[in-house]
C-alpha cells in the first residue's frame, strides 16, 4: 500500500473513532464520496 493511502485511511479512521462518526458524516467532513471511505478503511 503506498504511503500517502495508508496515511489517510489512518486519519479517517481515527477521526470516525475520536468523533464517532458515521460514514456519512466522516465523507463529509473530508470531502469525499461515502463509498471512497468504505474503501479506505476496509481495505
Amino acid at each position: 500500500m503506498k504511503d500517502y493511502i495508508q496515511e489517510r485511511a489512518v486519519e479517517i479512521a481515527y477521526y470516525i473513532i475520536e468523533h464517532q462518526a458515521t460514514v456519512r458524516q466522516t465523507a463529509k467532513q473530508f470531502g469525499v464520496s461515502k463509498s471512497t471511505i468504505h474503501t479506505v478503511v476496509t481495505k
